[in-house]
C-alpha cells in the first residue's frame, strides 16, 4: 500500500502547489483530520463502511472539517476523494508521505541521527553541515541515543545510512579480516 499512499501524497502535493496553498498550513489541516480519524473508532467505521451512502460520509466530513479548522477547500476535497474511492484507511500513511514529498520538493530531508551519547550543540551543527554537504539538501534532524553504539554516530537519510559508529567500524574490520 506504500505505492498507493505515495501516489495520493504526490497528487495532493501537486494540488497544493497548483493552488498556491501554504504547504505547512495544508499539512496542519490534513493532520487535524488524521487525528480525528485516528481518535474516533466511530468515525473510522462510518467513513470505511460501504453500507453508508457517500453523501452522508461527506456531511460527516464537512462537520469534522469545520470542527478541526480545515479552511482550504482542496484539503477537504482530497479527504472526500479518499472516502469516495475507499482509500480513507490510508489517510494517516498518506499524510506522512505528504510531509516527506513536500520536504523533498522544497529541498529538505529528514535525518535520523543516532549517537552513543547526547551530542553537544557544536557537534550537532558540524554533523548537520556535513550531512547537508553530502546530500545537497537542508537537513531536518531527529536525534536519539543508543548505548549499543559504543561511540560515534549513525545517520539515516531516506534509505541511505551513514555509519560512523564504533560498532560499525568493528563490523567492517571483522568483515575485512574474514575476507582475507
Amino acid at each position: 500500500m506504500a505505492a498507493v499512499s505515495s501516489r495520493y501524497a504526490r497528487a495532493l502535493a501537486d494540488v497544493i502547489a497548483d493552488a498556491k496553498l501554504d504547504a505547512s498550513k495544508a499539512i496542519v489541516q490534513l493532520n487535524s483530520v488524521v487525528a480525528a480519524f485516528e481518535l474516533s473508532r466511530e468515525l473510522r467505521e462510518v467513513w470505511e463502511s460501504p453500507a453508508i451512502p457517500v453523501e452522508q460520509k461527506r456531511q460527516v466530513l464537512d462537520a469534522i472539517a469545520a470542527n478541526v479548522g480545515v479552511t482550504d477547500r482542496p484539503v477537504r476535497n482530497f479527504v472526500a476523494v479518499l472516502i469516495d474511492h475507499g482509500r480513507i484507511a490510508l489517510l494517516p500513511e498518506i499524510a506522512a508521505q505528504l510531509d516527506i514529498e513536500l520536504n523533498s520538493r522544497s529541498g529538505r530531508v529528514d535525518a535520523e541521527i543516532v549517537s552513543a551519547r547526547e551530542l553537544a550543540p557544536e557537534q550537532r551543527a558540524s554533523l548537520i553541515a556535513e550531512i547537508s554537504r553530502l546530500t545537497g539538501k537542508v537537513i531536518l534532524p531527529h536525534y536519539t541515543t543508543d548505548e549499543k553504539l559504543l561511540g560515534g554516530v549513525t545517520v539515516r537519510v531516506g534509505s541511505t545510512i551513514y555509519d560512523g559508529s564504533v560498532r560499525g567500524q568493528l563490523q567492517r574490520i571483522r568483515q575485512q579480516l574474514t575476507e582475507s
